[in-house]
């Protein structure tokens, strides 16, 4: 297993850190890629009042020849690290790179620190960041203990920070070294510094302690397996793979309530929406076929909006849901579709494929007319099938078959598909923290709804992501630069997304009363929704050449 270089949370951390010379004061959120693979630099173009992050991606004229298999394509693209010889000297001159993070005028993102009565708080993000900090001192270090208790961390620079902000980042520090001692292959020691994380975190507590409890249980399991003290078959393993998955995709009250109260997945069902019109604007019959339909949510956005465009009064909206499980609960959402058509006076009728396998999958099973205008749409459809690379390329061998007008995809925004287990802990430990942080905003300390999500859905997924490998690893996320490189492989070719579909996500997040935590980036044509300037999700268009 490769060592857990501090190195590579460095470079990860200038994710979120980000360069002071790409950053402009009025931007929100601005985030610099992971890895700049062609060595350009983002810029911002403000639109109407807007600050969105622009890049220049031209993906289409890229050689397809470097990728000769899927295998190849989804797993790590970045870029090796460089061997230092003297790497303990050089940590030992590192100057922190996080100090900004904790005065007033942050520009990454203006709510990163707040005052408190008891001290200066700062966001989950840059506590990760300056327990980073921490770890990479720590390892630079001639004389160091296994456990970082020391009174105060960061002597009179950081002197304003709260008890608790102090706690947190040691928490953070602790766990990073733990992961190290993993990796080196140090396991009881690993164990000392999780028995310590474990005391000073829980399921309970605040974002870092919850985020910290759920990676400590998930290295434990790594421990386990790597020791022999279970099989691979046990915890996350090959036999949780389907259950996991299909928790994720399914349609439950949980997940129903928690979209009800986020600004995040609204917003990009809003702009997601608005996309699917902009793609078939004009058009009287339109059918829209849906990879993801879960709830059915975001199908009654679409319907208002196709009702009240102002130019084409639609004559008729099918809706065809494709999927290989929840064939009752799809059933349901069709009849409940069916039922909101009518109070808008709609003309509507839906469809359901239910395919065993998506192999099986056939544009002779979807009722096409040529007189309907084609859309296809998945918000986190995709990402299941990375494991399942056949099924995949299946799939989008019939939507191109099929040449719909626009398909629009939302995925998650992380890279979580890296065979190196530190590149995986490490940008998993910024994205679910986000994740955290933005259900404590949201849903507060004690509702049960936050603490389900968070042990059914984030704590298995942190599980999968850092204790699993090989087939057992079905949490994929790959980003968005991913995507891109795979779609290309059969003739797409993205598309920008309107102004409309812009505003969208952001009214959107202006009706919440924690809305200015979701930041909105763009990535060449696409939109990345995030929070407190995390990438969480990313939305896309796309059309066949």
């Amino acid at each position: 297993m490769p060592a857990f270089d501090s190195r590579i949370f460095r470079r990860i951390c200038n994710y979120s850190n980000g360069d002071v010379e790409n950053r402009e004061i009025n931007s929100r959120g601005k985030l610099p890629l992971l890895y700049e693979e062609d060595g350009s630099r983002n810029k911002y173009k403000a639109v109407d009042g807007f600050s969105f992050a622009t890049g220049n991606h031209q993906v289409e004229h890229e050689p397809l020849k470097n990728f000769l298999n899927l295998d190849a394509l989804f797993l790590d693209t970045s870029p090796p690290f460089r061997s230092y010889e003297h790497k303990m000297q050089e940590l030992a001159d590192i100057e922190s790179q996080y100090s900004e993070l904790i005065k007033p005028h942050t520009q990454s993102y203006e709510g990163a620190v707040r005052y408190e009565p008891s001290g200066l708080k700062i966001s989950t993000d840059a506590v990760i960041r300056l327990g980073g900090e921490r770890f990479i001192q720590s390892c630079s270090s001639t004389a160091m203990n296994d456990i970082s208790i020391s009174s105060h961390p960061y002597g009179s620079s950081f002197s304003g920070l709260s008890d608790q902000a102090v706690e947190d980042v040691q928490l953070i520090e602790n766990l990073l070294l733990s992961a190290e001692k993993v990796t080196q292959q140090q396991f009881e020691r690993s164990l000392k510094l999780l028995d310590w994380c474990d005391v000073m975190s829980s399921s309970s507590g605040g974002p870092i302690q919850r985020l910290v409890h759920y990676f400590s249980k998930a290295l434990r399991e790594k421990i386990d397996k790597e020791t022999g003290r279970v099989v691979s078959s046990r915890g996350s393993g090959r036999k949780d793979v389907p259950n996991l998955a299909e928790r994720v995709m399914s349609t439950n009250p949980v997940a129903t309530m928690l979209y009800e109260k986020s600004a995040l997945y609204q917003a990009g069902h809003f702009s997601g929406m608005q996309a699917l019109v902009d793609g078939v604007s004009g058009s009287k019959k339109v059918h829209v076929i849906d990879l993801s339909i879960k709830d059915g949510a975001h199908c009654t956005i679409l319907m208002q909006a196709l009702v009240s465009h102002p130019f084409c009064p639609i004559e008729h909206l099918k809706i065809t849901a494709v999927g290989t499980n929840c064939k009752q609960k799809i059933e349901q959402t069709g009849a409940w579709l069916k039922s909101f058509a009518e109070s808008i006076n709609l003309s509507f009728s839906f469809n359901l494929v239910i395919v065993e396998d998506m192999l099986d999958f056939d544009k002779d099973l979807l009722e096409l007319d040529p007189d309907e205008a084609l859309g296809v749409y998945t918000s986190y459809g995709l990402w299941t099938m990375i494991a399942q690379q056949d099924r995949l390329e299946s799939l989008m061998k019939v939507i191109k078959s099929i040449n719909p007008l626009v398909m629009v995809v939302c995925e998650v925004a992380a890279n979580l598909n890296s065979p190196n287990f530190v590149n995986r802990f490490i940008e998993g430990l910024f994205f679910y923290g986000a994740l955290f942080d933005s259900l404590e905003e949201y849903l507060g300390r004690e509702e049960e709804i936050r603490t389900v999500t968070e042990s059914m859905h984030f704590g298995k997924g942190i599980s999968n992501v850092v204790a699993s490998e090989g087939a057992e690893r079905v949490i994929r996320h790959v980003n968005i630069d991913v995507w891109r490189k795979f779609f290309a492989r059969f003739g797409m070719k993205e598309t920008e997304l309107s102004m409309s579909s812009l505003y969208q996500a952001n009214l959107v997040a202006e009706k919440f009363p924690y809305g200015s935590c979701c930041t909105f980036d763009r990535d060449g044509y696409s939109l990345v929704i995030g929070w407190k300037g995390t990438p969480i999700q990313c939305l896309s268009a796309w059309k066949f050449s």
